[in-house]
């Protein structure tokens, strides 16, 4: 008698273990759910929200979508979807939410979304979300009336909301200015410092706040205003060759791209592209600021320095009589003597410090709320970043670093990551006016 040999069963069994995987992988007999996958948070809900839902199945495909929300052990259907029809792989629902209307009040509920496939399994996937429904309007009540405003300035709101907010701020044409929460006379409030554009024409610009809470509702109030025109220089400025060939070798040696260009070449892309790169990395910095305001007072002018160009002042730069580029003076160049020392305008912390391009070494120093002030040109530095420093302390000195053509300080102030015409933070009339009155009013 021949003794049994078990694997002679052994390719039977492998051809069924095969069998019944592909069976478990493939339809009808597939195991995987399908995959829900919101676009967007569920929650909150306020008086109006839309969810968008995206269901896939690559298996067996859809049969059954069914979301809902309930509260307070009532359960009302948002939306239910058969797909009776294999073949559905993938389904994009998108579901407009009107907690009034579903009778829903504010406080807490629960988001059930469910999908099942083709498979004999019925495979189905559920989430459970609870939400937060919140559908009390948000009002918007100004502190500050008068905002009279220059061209290249600096503006402040000031301002209540009636419950606690998400997202406030100031919207000037297509940029936002972040709202910073304050309290002032006891009561909760929020400040907006924000930028004036050099081009702004009087009633010409839509300047509004506005503030969105957890459940998504925004409210947007105007701001009233009134512009003060001014004027502002043009110069014409020959580059010469000894310039050229002074300051371009210095730049060269920092762009590989730019060996072997001429100086012309070289200021060209230095005065647009470079520029524009430097203008880039300054307003990352300015992104991370205090929540808190860190000066006091006025802020300081260089002692002893005469000015040697402005604020605003729009440039055409030459060579050998042809136009060569453009560019707007961003700052107030001051001239003292060579390497005179540079104070602090105002207590803050070093937001950087080193070498920026076309404004060579450089310090810029965080005053909180979105204000900075920025320091170029300098021979050398004396302070690390993330150092406090305070008003009328030495940061450095004077220096012809970047694209300067003499010793002396290149001085900016920075606002919501924009330059703004520092005459006015010098002032302590505008300072009184613009900013202190505004805060007083809330008291």
């Amino acid at each position: 008698m021949k003794r049994f040999n078990p694997y002679i069963l052994m390719p039977l069994l492998a051809v069924i273990i095969i069998a019944a995987v592909l069976c478990l992988f493939t339809s009808p007999f597939e195991i995987f759910k399908p995959e829900i996958r919101p676009s967007t948070s569920i929650s909150p809900i306020g008086r109006q929200k839309t969810l968008v839902i995206s269901f896939t199945d690559n298996k067996s495909g859809l049969r059954h979508i069914d979301m809902t929300i309930s509260q307070d052990d009532r359960s009302r259907t948002l939306t239910s979807v058969d797909f009776p029809d294999k073949g559905i792989l993938e389904k994009i629902i998108s579901q407009d939410v009107n907690p009034v209307n579903l009778g829903l009040h504010d406080g807490e509920a629960t988001v059930t979304i469910t999908a099942s496939d083709h498979s004999l399994f019925q495979n189905t996937a559920r989430m459970i979300e609870k939400v937060v429904v919140d559908t009390v309007p948000l009002q918007i009540s100004l502190i500050s009336t008068a905002h009279i405003i220059n061209p290249g300035g600096s503006c402040l709101v000031v301002y209540r909301v009636s419950k606690n907010v998400e997202k406030t701020g100031v919207h000037l044409e297509n940029d936002f200015f972040n709202g910073y929460p304050a309290v002032l006379g006891g009561k909760p409030a929020f400040m907006s410092y924000y930028p004036i554009p050099i081009s702004i024409d009087k009633g010409s610009m839509k300047m509004t706040v506005s503030a969105k809470d957890r459940g998504g509702n925004e409210v947007v109030l105007a701001i009233p205003y009134h512009v003060k025109p001014r004027k502002f220089r043009k110069d014409n400025l020959e580059l010469s060759d000894n310039f050229l060939n002074q300051k371009m070798p210095e730049f060269q040696q920092m762009e590989p791209q730019l060996r072997g260009k001429t100086p012309v070449e070289t200021f060209i892309y230095v005065n647009e592209k470079m520029r524009e790169d430097n203008l880039k990395t300054i307003q990352s910095i300015c992104l991370k600021t205090a929540g808190t305001r860190l000066w006091t007072g006025p802020f300081l002018r260089m002692k002893n320095a005469a000015p040697m160009a402005m604020f605003g002042d729009m440039r055409t730069y030459t060579y050998q009589k042809k136009s060569i580029g453009e560019s707007i003076h961003l700052g107030v160049d001051l001239a003292s003597t060579a390497h005179a020392p540079i104070e602090a305008a105002n207590s803050g912390v070093v937001a950087f410090m080193g070498y920026l391009g076309i404004y060579g070494n450089t310090v810029i120093l965080d005053h909180g709320l979105g204000v900075l002030s920025l320091y170029a040109h300098m021979n050398d530095i004396k302070v690390k970043a993330g150092q406090q420093v305070s008003k009328e302390e030495v940061i450095g000195s004077s220096g012809s670093s970047g694209l300067a053509g003499g010793d002396h300080l290149h001085f900016s102030m920075i606002v919501g990551g924009h330059f703004v015409n520092p005459v006015e933070w010098w002032d302590p009339h505008w300072i009184k006016d613009n900013i202190e009155i505004k805060i007083s009013e809330a008291t």
